[in-house]
């Protein structure tokens, strides 16, 4: 950490004052409801994130998608060419349907801030806002450029945004991804199991239950079967899981049913694992000679793995956190993130956003005395020289 104990208290104390407008940019960016599949909602909250920014003096391209929302990209207009870039990654969509305002209003209760979105991962948006901001009002210098990315389809995940994302990581000198942090102790993510999704379709014979039902290749019953053969995969020592979560089959309890399939969640630690997993899974074979058997899919999200370089992030927001008077903590994430695709290519840390809880749940919320003590280590990260 080159930044000196003297800058960080005053980006310290800077932020603190800034509590009040803080809160109130995250109230509103809360009170813009924007679920991953309505595109309208997601306009409206693009619309307000681009202006911002542009009022920031940034740079912003605006790219709609063809089926989600598309991304925001936002950079500071006047740049040195062919300087480093340093990525901040976010997202804007949340898992809430329109209206959940409603049972989940935008409010404040014994030191928590609480409302749909705010902390998956509205909070992290906030605070790539104010930590720039913070840079310009205090004159500070950034060593790296800074280059946000908004996609709009995180939660369903990133599906029109990850070549974007990719493509930038592949440039960047770091990424940082401020999705929330683990756990109430607010812990940092430098690790992220992969994720992968397969389809289990099973083809027997359709018979009548009760005339000839010999006749008949049940294929639920198979399939029952290989469930069992999934379920035997599952190795907690690795942190290899498997689970079952959708099963369909058959058309009436009179018929013996003829087509079944199953959709399975796999989570893997590294990319060993997740090779070894897939062949597993694809090669599964039916027990019964005549019922006709296809699996499709593999690993969607690669793992986000503790990598040298990753590690030296971790490092430096560790002494950011010093000179804050904040003890972090790191954890390895079972879920995914856009920190997978990031890895690949760059150094990256995760989980930087603000300390709460109940992600997709209805009690969802931050600590509000913590997002400008977040905001505050982002920004010591963003001072900081460019990795080697």
């Amino acid at each position: 950490m080159t930044t000196t104990a003297h800058t960080a208290k005053e980006i310290r104390d800077h932020l603190e004052s800034e509590e009040g407008p803080m809160k109130e940019f995250l109230r509103e960016l809360v009170s813009m409801e924007s679920p991953s599949r309505d595109l309208n909602a997601l306009e409206k909250i693009m619309h307000f994130l681009e202006s911002v920014f542009s009022k920031l003096g940034y740079y912003t391209l605006r790219v709609p998608g063809k089926e989600t929302g598309g991304y925001l990209y936002a950079r500071p207009k006047n740049r040195e060419k062919h300087a480093p870039i340093q990525l901040l990654v976010g997202h804007c969509d949340t898992v809430w349907e329109l209206d959940s305002l409603k049972k989940m209003p935008v409010h404040e209760e014994n030191e928590k801030f609480m409302g749909p979105g705010i902390y998956d991962m509205k909070a992290g948006l906030t605070q790539i806002y104010f930590a720039l901001q913070c840079i310009r009002d205090l004159g500070l210098a950034h060593k790296v450029m800074p280059a946000v990315l908004i996609n709009a389809d995180e939660e369903i995940g990133s599906l029109e945004s990850t070549a974007a994302i990719a493509r930038l990581a592949a440039i960047a000198n770091r990424a940082f991804i401020l999705e929330p942090p683990l756990g109430l102790q607010g812990k940092l993510k430098t690790g992220r199991k992969g994720i992968g999704k397969f389809t289990v379709k099973v083809q027997g014979r359709a018979a009548h239950a009760g005339l000839d039902p010999e006749k008949g290749i049940n294929a639920i019953v198979e399939l029952s079967k290989q469930v069992q053969k999934l379920y035997a995969m599952n190795d907690p020592e690795k942190g290899i899981t498997i689970n079952v979560g959708k099963i369909e089959g058959g058309t009436s309890a009179n018929v013996v049913a003829s087509e079944s399939s199953a959709v399975v969640d796999v989570r893997v630690y590294n990319q060993e694992d997740a090779d070894y997993i897939s062949r597993k899974i694809l090669s599964l074979k039916p027990s019964h000679k005549e019922v006709v058997m296809k699996i499709e899919g593999g690993i969607r999200r690669i793992p986000m793995e503790k990598t040298e370089r990753n590690r030296v992030l971790w490092d430096r927001a560790k002494a950011g956190g010093e000179l804050l008077d904040l003890k972090l903590e790191e954890a390895t994430a079972g879920g995914g993130s856009d920190g997978n695709t990031t890895s690949l290519y760059t150094a990256t840390l995760d989980g930087l956003g603000t300390t709460g809880d109940g992600a997709h749940a209805q009690h969802e919320f931050i600590f509000t005395k913590q997002l400008p003590e977040r905001t505050a280590l982002l920004t010591l990260l963003l001072l900081e020289e460019p990795l080697t």
